[in-house]
């Protein structure tokens, strides 16, 4: 097995396997939460701006959707910076996870 297949291939202490777990763990959750977001930008963006769904879209529909991913995206990017910024402060003030 390669590093690819096996993460642990490089490792060559315990702490070395604890920092690749934690970052395989952050990896997983970065791509939980980039399905999560396309999800609902899917759901919500395109029960706004395409009523009636037909072979193909419209213009303003076009438009509508592109605006909207655009805001929803945004709107997520700065609800992820604070929630990463508080969780650090929590971290760093002990209090983290109560």
């Amino acid at each position: 097995m390669d590093s690819v297949t096996n993460p642990f291939a490089n490792a060559r202490s315990p702490q070395d396997k604890k920092e690749i777990l934690m970052q395989e763990l952050r990896n997983q959750a970065a791509l939980q939460n980039a399905r999560a977001l396309l999800e609902r930008v899917n759901e919500h963006c395109f029960e706004k701006c395409i009523p009636k769904p037909g072979s193909s879209m419209s213009s303003a529909e076009d438009t509508c959707l592109k605006k909207c991913m655009e805001k929803y995206m945004a709107s997520w990017n700065v609800v992820s910076r604070q929630y990463i910024t508080r969780i650090q402060k929590e971290g760093q003030s002990g209090n983290a996870f109560q």
